[in-house]
């Protein structure tokens, strides 16, 4: 078999493999759909399997508000890193955020995008760094984070792989949100009902009139309506027992 021939039935061995083994993500991200936590795992998991160069992978989330969770690492490494971005406001993962695109860091220690995050982390042993934005949300972004302690560990297949399995990861996470926001706004409207039936119970009034007393406490506290309705059936059980 000449040299071509045997890259060529190589090429088709890796993409059979890589299918495969995206499809096993893509069964247990399923499986997974119920819980961000174990939906993120999975796709930390997966990252440091599938892609070429990957030692360790992190998830970065930017919550409304540019509040940082650093999540699902495979390592102490990736939290290392989110807590020195965190710190600084600067670096791979937040430039993929904000700017909405891939950011491969070949030598950190060479690396002069971000003059102060840089020797801090090949300090910490990332030395390579591939950094993919996630997914968006009204009220959450996020970049998939992959690190390595040698210097040019990650290629255009690395990049090619990674980007593939960012968009599985998208489309999962976006599910996985839409699915607790569905749970969280049935059990919001349970515990509403709860204060309600409390309040008319207690004060001999109709549903409307217990609505327009928790709508008025919501607007004085400054809190959100579920959060006055829980205080409410919280204070009602504790006057109880």
């Amino acid at each position: 078999m000449d040299g071509s021939a045997r890259g060529g039935a190589e090429s088709g061995t890796f993409e059979r493999r890589l299918r495969d083994e995206l499809e096993q993500i893509a069964r247990e991200l399923r499986a997974e759909h119920a819980s961000i936590q174990g939906t993120l795992e999975v796709i930390t998991r997966a990252a440091v399997e599938v892609v070429p160069g990957a030692e360790h992978a992190g998830i970065t989330l930017v919550r409304k508000g540019r509040r940082f969770e650093s999540r699902a690492a495979t390592s102490p490494l990736p939290h290392t890193i989110d807590d020195l971005q965190h710190r600084l406001r600067d670096g791979p993962c937040l430039q993929a955020i904000w700017e909405h695109e891939t950011v491969l860091v070949p030598d950190m220690s060479a690396e002069s995008r971000w003059p102060r995050f840089a020797p801090a982390a090949a300090a910490a042993g990332a030395r390579s760094m591939l950094a993919f934005r996630l997914y968006t949300t009204e009220n959450t972004m996020g970049a998939l984070n992959l690190h390595a302690s040698r210097v040019g560990a990650f290629d255009d297949a690395s990049i090619s792989v990674g980007g593939t399995l960012a968009t599985h990861a998208a489309i999962a996470l976006i599910a996985t949100l839409r699915e607790q926001q569905f749970r969280d706004a049935l059990a919001s409207r349970d515990v509403i009902g709860q204060a309600k039936g409390m309040l008319m119970e207690r004060h001999g009034i109709d549903a409307d009139q217990a609505f327009a007393r928790l709508t008025a406490q919501s607007q004085r506290a400054n809190l959100p309506l579920n959060e006055v309705a829980l205080k409410t059936v919280e204070n009602e059980h504790a006057a109880h027992q």
